[in-house]
């Protein structure tokens, strides 16, 4: 006989607790082998795929595409063993699944088989009954979900299948929200509703699903029915939309009376908490200096007209920030306040700030005060290519000591940045732009650029600060004043 196994959302490391369904990876009926990847979620630091440690035919799924997810609730349940096919080890589990941010198992490829007809799906570790019809496991329209309707353009739909929510039983027969009969088996049982945002609803308004009465197909609780129970507890009435603000691919922001209101999750929640947190944690303090640029502009034109990989302007910032960090040690650093001690880090692990569109990302790159202009301009592309695709790893934006932030791509000439908690310095650049500038006693146009360093005032003075952003301006007005820290 078959096992119906259950998959949870797994720990993603790095204290994330919770995760969005960005794409399902399979469907139901799908046969997959152990460590495939079977979704591809958001966290507040990265898009992830997760992998399965089971083998075998999938019979349901767990949440929409858009659904935020806890870590530990159901994902999908697998029908492993007996005369389920499977690929890879059907019966066994790689133990393998999310460690930071995945398994390097390469995916099998997928192929779709008819199982045989389901009728109820028990708990995980039962068996699958071979004598319903396979209506249970599919639509009534046929497709491997309730409310699937069939994908174009490689897209697949979300929504939960029934079988999870209908066929779960006690053993003797299926729940039914309508039936008295089946009152034990909902007492203790899993409540049957058609989706997660149905039980967020419920959650939200304080309503006992037990105590519902599903008017879906086999009771199957809906949407309607948790908003007509919360109006009816209420003693009034309120439109659908402020009982909860749901999320749907592409459309995030919820109208409501009083404007629009736009869900704090995912990156923008985590950008926010950090921004949050560093304004009431830190005081900070700035400081800033125009600079002559065009002699760095001219180095860095030599470099690559040399031949052999191209030399990228942050690169060249970056290695003037680790040298300069070098000099003043403390602005790497961090402050405990428990234990009212300064914490100097002996490594530079340079942040850059990086739009996307999904948000802010401050991608991480590893002892930069190792590497050379050459290295560090390859690490910034390869970093900046995956914000942009939306693959950076938990490891990949974790970790940073320092910020360097390049404002300047956006036009504007000067800011006062927020620092990257919990680091104690960040050094913004502005836009490089032509200027009348007085250069060996005459008036002339150069290229001229601002600097600004935010800084942790606890962990040192302004004159520590001012000797920092100081060393940074000569070297970018005078590289070779750099040759003497290489």
């Amino acid at each position: 006989m078959a096992q119906v196994l259950e998959f949870k959302l797994p720990d993603l490391g790095e204290g994330l607790t919770e995760a969005e369904i960005v794409r399902w990876l399979v469907e139901v009926g799908d046969v997959v082998a152990v460590d495939q990847p079977v979704v591809e979620v958001e966290t507040a630091k990265a898009m992830v795929e997760v992998p399965c440690p089971y083998g075998g035919v999938v019979t349901a799924r767990f949440g929409e595409e858009g659904t935020e997810l806890p870590v530990g609730s159901p994902l999908l349940t697998v029908a492993v063993g007996g005369d389920a096919p499977a690929s890879g080890g059907a019966d066994e589990g790689s133990g393998n699944v999310l460690v930071g941010y995945g398994t390097g198992a390469p995916p099998a490829r997928r192929r779709r088989v008819r199982t045989s007809p389901v009728a109820s799906v028990r708990p995980a570790g039962g068996a699958l009954s071979n004598g319903g019809s396979t209506a249970a496991a599919r639509g009534a329209d046929g497709t491997s979900g309730p409310l699937g309707t069939g994908r174009g353009s490689g897209a697949r739909t979300a929504a939960p299948d029934r079988t999870d929510a209908r066929g779960l039983t006690d053993g003797r027969g299926p729940t039914d929200a309508r039936g008295r009969g089946n009152a034990g088996a909902r007492a203790t049982g899993p409540v049957p509703v058609i989706s997660p945002l149905v039980r967020r609803i419920a959650r939200e308004n304080g309503l006992d699903l037990r105590e519902l009465t599903g008017s879906g197909p086999d009771g199957l609780i809906l949407r309607a029915d948790v908003e007509h129970a919360s109006r009816s507890a209420e003693g009034i009435t309120r439109q659908p939309e402020t009982l909860a603000v749901p999320r749907t691919p592409g459309t995030t922001p919820a109208a409501a009376a009083d404007g629009t209101r736009v869900p704090l999750r995912g990156i923008r929640g985590a950008v926010a908490d950090k921004l949050s947190r560093s304004r009431h944690e830190i005081p900070d303090a700035t400081c800033w200096v125009d600079a002559d640029a065009t002699e760095l502009l001219v180095a860095r034109a030599a470099m690559n007209a040399a031949g052999g990989p191209k030399i990228s302007l942050l690169a060249l910032l970056a290695r003037i920030c680790t040298a300069a960090l070098a000099r003043h040690p403390e602005l790497n650093s961090t402050v405990d306040m428990e234990a009212r001690e300064i914490v100097r880090l002996g490594h530079v692990h340079l942040g850059f700030a990086a739009q996307t569109e999904r948000g802010l990302v401050v991608p991480v790159v590893r002892d930069a005060h190792t590497r050379d202009a050459q290295s560090l301009s390859a690490e910034f592309a390869r970093l900046t290519e995956a914000a942009r695709t939306g693959t950076l790893t938990p490891g990949d934006l974790t970790g940073g000591t320092f910020t360097l932030n390049n404002y300047g791509v956006f036009g504007v000439d000067g800011s006062t940045p927020i620092i990257n908690h919990p680091e104690a310095a960040m050094l913004g650049v502005g836009r490089i732009i032509p200027k009348p500038w007085v250069h060996q006693g005459e008036l002339a146009v150069r290229q001229v650029v601002q600097l600004s360093l935010t800084f942790d005032h606890r962990v040192c003075d302004g004159g520590t600060a001012g000797g920092f952003l100081r060393y940074v301006a000569d070297c970018v007005e005078q590289p070779a004043v750099l040759l003497r820290s290489l």
